[in-house]
């Protein structure tokens, strides 16, 4: 007998992420009694800035509760704008600017618009879990190029330009990295646009969240190839720089012929971004920028803290982060060995599993990134919460015979 509510085949393979599950599966112990740490989720664990819930409270109270244009309200878009310029140098007009409900409606609004099946699209590895799921969904085909900690996590030209065929659609680029933490420098970023120049069937799709988390000089693709503007899509939004995850506020800033396009894409889905998220968002981008910087700094700070307590196992490879707030160490030093209650380690998910089952602490393996043999620890937890999780990750990693 057919199902009516049997699977498409586009999401056939779709399923609810490990990050989630891990997550979830955190807080059903917890809710059980267990002693649990979860450095799974990367959500900051600062509050919303004052002065952006304020400008949420007076935009409700003065109506600005109804449908906004579909693309995004304007005074944020033009905020959007003056922020580009302000921080990377260049000035994009409005029509070249969606506004969604989150970085990650940007996405796959763009995917949408833009694929058929068999396009194909490459993507990073280690590289975020939605990433090859979007493209799935929307009938492409991910293509992964594997990188290491000896390359930092980084391609290079060559390999971009041996990567890219005639059914390449598209180049998706995270810097800073989730889950490396890598970013690429601005000569980086000149070599892979050299390669691309010499491809203008491949779009660039630039994934910037991480922007104001980061610890090295950061470069926007667009301000270092504006040549290549006219094929460049920029992902970013307020969730992670000004702790905002909840209000649901991403963009895109592209040519107008595929803004066009994914306006279109997301009149049929959601149509506009919820209003007054979109004043929340405004007031972030218009606000006091020092906090920014204050909680660059404090990361960092936990950083180098989870790096040098992570080294000093003698488990775990752990190679610093050049931004994000993620650690991502190699953990095949624990591989053919046995936990202090008798599992044996064969793989970054045993890992994950016997660390959460014996100690508490819950990460996410490498294998729900593309790259097995790591595992993911975010760091945006409180410092106490990140040294009693760094004392039983140590505890497990010595008690390993």
């Amino acid at each position: 007998m057919s199902d009516p509510f049997r699977r498409s085949a586009r999401i056939d393979a779709v399923e609810l992420s490990e990050i989630l599950k891990i997550s979830e599966l955190a807080d059903a112990l917890k809710r059980e009694g267990r002693d649990v740490i979860s450095l799974g989720t990367g959500e900051p664990d600062f509050p919303t800035p004052a002065p952006v819930i304020e400008a949420a409270h007076k935009a409700a109270l003065a109506g600005e509760t109804t449908y906004t244009l579909t693309a995004g309200r304007l005074p944020l878009r033009k905020a959007i704008g003056e922020a580009c310029q302000r921080e990377n140098g260049y000035r994009p007009e409005t029509g070249e600017i969606i506004v969604c409900t989150g970085a990650k409606q940007v996405l796959y609004n763009a995917f949408a618009a833009t694929l058929d099946p068999g396009d194909e699209v490459l993507i990073i590895a280690p590289y975020w879990t939605s990433y090859p799921d979007i493209i799935t969904v929307c009938n492409g085909k991910p293509v992964v190029l594997p990188t290491t900690a000896e390359t930092g996590f980084r391609i290079t030209p060559e390999q971009l330009r041996g990567a890219i065929g005639p059914k390449t659609r598209w180049l998706l680029l995270n810097s800073p990295s989730n889950p490396s933490g890598a970013a690429y420098a601005k000569d980086d970023l000149e070599a892979l646009a050299e390669v691309l120049r010499d491809t203008p069937h491949v779009g660039i799709m630039v994934d910037e969240i991480y922007q104001h988390i980061s610890y090295v000089p950061f470069h926007s693709f667009r301000a270092v190839a504006p040549d290549l503007a006219d094929r460049t899509l920029i992902v970013n939004g307020v969730s992670k720089s000004y702790a905002m995850t909840g209000w649901r506020i991403g963009w895109g800033i592209g040519p107008k012929r595929l803004i066009s396009a994914m306006v279109a894409v997301q009149s049929q889905i959601t149509s506009g971004a919820s209003s007054v998220s979109q004043a929340a968002a405004a007031a972030a981008l218009e606000g006091d920028q020092q906090l920014l910087a204050e909680r660059c700094d404090d990361f960092r700070d936990r950083r180098d803290m989870m790096v040098a307590a992570l080294s000093a196992t003698g488990v775990l490879d752990c190679p610093s982060a050049d931004g994000a707030f993620y650690l991502f160490p190699g953990c095949a030093r624990a591989f053919g060995k046995t936990t202090a209650k008798g599992r044996r380690i064969e793989t970054d998910a045993d890992f994950c599993e016997a660390l959460l089952e014996e100690e508490g602490v819950a990460l996410v393996p490498g294998r729900a990134f593309g790259t097995p043999g790591h595992i993911r620890l975010s760091y945006a937890y409180s410092r106490a919460s990140l040294n009693e999780a760094a004392t039983r990750i140590a505890r497990f990693c010595a008690n390993l015979k």
